[in-house]
């Protein structure tokens, strides 16, 4: 148990060390303010004990089993034996230290800050209380509590053994089959590598598609692979109740059921906000999420990062908001966030990357949207592997607004389309880059030709 701190008075105290929480407190605490870092649970938050750093390690050997598969179509003959146990060591071993965060509250203190374990609830006027004692920022407050995995309302789920996130990546073996329900990035990263080592999975989901946050192109893609992959996908199906009994789940979907040895939950998740304080500096205690200006700051010497914002529920956009909180405190000039080229992965195999507006979400934002598609081109050929690139570009400006690309280190290849979307380029600039041959990159190239022939040849 942490010991309580000496005193009660700094210059910051920052609620939930999350990464982006993390990032400040320890920033800070270098920059030589007193520091209070407060968390309820692991420093680090979900992402390295049960979030990207686990489940890339899982999906890393879910990709390499992938690669020796293909050796029966191209390169010879092979036998692979999948085995768990070399994944589960090395989530337990390497990445969270069997889910213990000793190194980094000591990475914490090593930077001047203080830490407590506990659960910081907003009282007003700089003050956060933590188990009966009153705690006063002189600064101010940053809020990063983050978020825990959701499970809705369906009959019957409550009283079952089911799993999220957290449990998947402490298993130490698989299952013989699994229902996922959930069709977003977390569950079809997680059912596609459990469908690669031998486990029987169906995949459920509400809306009519899977990633559906994503463009159409990219879902069905994605559908196409899993069908490849033995992965049943049941989209635009409600859960009617589930139910549990000697060792199995039993999912009713009203016209059919399911049964697997086991259920994995990845519908969502929601903010940790109840509870928290917020109508204490003026803001709704019932509130989803935080609006913020574009320093991060949500009232009077508060400010919010992370998946509470509603930007993006990505480690990256929380160390970036933290970065801009960071400028605000210690007084330099910006740059203040700008949310124009939120880029993000689903590592499934082929991988998703995204970056900006979907066509959707452009037509919404009344730009006049010029579109194209095309797919990997010769590298794609090459490699057998499928994929497509979806460009949506703002007619006006004749610069891209979004992309997505599907495809072999998809999220890799986004990158350029991220630079182009953050910095502006022009589409006539972008046609007189060098796209080296026989990259999967180029295949940019063919779809930005038809975006430009789309603008009249400019």
């Amino acid at each position: 148990m942490t010991e309580a701190p000496s005193s009660t008075e700094f210059d910051l105290i920052v609620v939930g060390l999350g990464p982006g929480g993390e990032h400040v407190a320890i920033k800070a605490g270098e920059a030589g303010l007193r520091v209070l870092g407060i968390e309820e649970r692991l420093v680090g938050g979900e992402c390295p004990y049960f979030g990207c750093v686990p489940s890339k390690m899982m999906i890393a050997a879910a990709h390499t089993l992938r690669d020796a598969d293909r050796v029966n179509t191209m390169a010879g003959s092979a036998t692979v034996t999948p085995d768990w146990t070399p994944v589960a060591t090395r989530i337990r071993d390497e990445a969270t230290d069997d889910w213990d965060d000793t190194v980094a509250v000591k990475r914490l203190e090593e930077s001047g800050a203080t830490f407590l374990r506990g659960r910081g609830v907003l009282a007003g006027d700089g003050r956060v209380v933590v188990d009966g004692t009153t705690y006063t920022a002189r600064t101010g407050i940053v809020i990063n509590t983050g978020t825990a995995p959701s499970a809705p309302p369906i009959d019957g789920l409550a009283d079952t053994p089911y799993w999220t996130n957290r449990d998947a990546v402490r298993l130490t073996e698989l299952p013989s089959s699994a229902v996922v329900i959930g069709g977003g990035a977390i569950g079809c990263e997680l059912a596609q590598v459990m469908a690669q080592f031998g486990v029987q999975v169906t995949v459920v989901e509400m809306v009519d598609r899977l990633i559906a946050l994503e463009e159409p192109e990219a879902s069905a893609a994605l559908e196409r692979a899993f069908a490849d992959g033995g992965i049943q996908v049941l989209t635009g199906v409600g859960v009617s109740s589930v139910a549990y009994a000697d060792g199995q789940f039993t999912v009713d979907l009203g016209d059919q059921q399911l049964t697997a040895e086991k259920l994995l939950v990845a519908a969502g998740r929601r903010n940790n906000l109840q509870g928290l304080g917020l109508e204490t500096i003026g803001l709704d205690p019932d509130a989803k999420v935080l609006e913020t200006d574009e320093r991060m700051r949500v009232a009077d010497g508060v400010w919010a990062i992370g998946d509470i914002v509603g930007k993006g529920a990505f480690t990256h956009v929380s160390m970036y908001q933290g970065a801009v909180v960071l400028n605000d405190l210690l007084g330099r000039e910006g740059p203040w966030a700008d949310y124009r080229a939120v880029s993000h992965v689903t590592f499934t195999a082929p991988e998703v990357g995204a970056v900006g507006l979907t066509e959707e979400a452009a037509r919404q934002a009344g730009v006049d949207v010029v579109v194209a598609t095309g797919d990997l081109g010769a590298r794609g050929w090459m490699t057998q592997e499928d994929g497509l690139i979806k460009l949506v570009a703002d007619r006006e400006r004749e610069i891209l607004v979004g992309g997505v690309v599907v495809a072999p280190a998809g999220g890799e290849i986004m990158s350029l389309l991220e630079v182009a979307v953050h910095a502006e380029v022009p589409i006539s600039t972008l046609l007189h880059l060098h796209f080296a041959y026989p990259t999967y990159h180029r295949a940019l190239e063919t779809v930005l030709k038809d975006l430009g022939e789309q603008l009249g040849g400019r």
